[in-house]
């Protein structure tokens, strides 16, 4: 038979212990994810300009691409016609900026709508990439903020 008082003592650090194991593992996975996202949306706003350039295609490609996107990926909000001029803004606004390019990345997708739709200055933008990296701000304390 256990000894409930033994089990007692050595289990909540135990437990302590997993719980902290499992945060910092939803952490990780939280950040690649948003990470591959980020990626993804520079990719798609990059064809996008690419193959406007080089087919001649005015705005409607971009709704298009929004209906067949949506149908093809029915569970995925992410692929609005709003969203997709977004993504296109975005890689617009930092292919002439490799420094910034890795901070983009580091930070939720709607927290770079917030700056590219408010902060114009560079160095603003910059600043604003990493405090909210480094202070972990909500969206809200990033509007605030600004």
């Amino acid at each position: 038979m256990e000894n409930t008082s033994l089990i007692d003592q050595s289990y909540f650090p135990f437990l302590k212990e997993i719980k902290h194991a499992v945060m910092q593992a939803r952490a990780k996975a939280s950040y690649s994810v948003n990470r591959e996202l980020i990626t993804l949306y520079w990719e798609l706003g990059q064809k996008i300009i690419d193959s406007q350039k080089q087919y001649g295609w005015g705005k409607a490609i971009v709704e298009r691409l929004s209906k067949d996107l949506r149908d093809s990926f029915p569970g995925n909000s992410g692929f609005s016609t709003q969203n997709l001029w977004y993504m296109r803004q975005f890689y617009l606004e930092y292919k002439e900026l490799p420094d910034l390019q890795q901070l983009v990345g580091e930070i939720p997708w709607g927290h770079n709508l917030v700056i590219m739709s408010k902060v114009k200055d560079v160095e603003a933008k910059r600043y604003y990439l990493k405090t909210t990296l480094q202070f972990g701000w909500s969206r809200n304390a990033l509007n605030l903020q600004i």
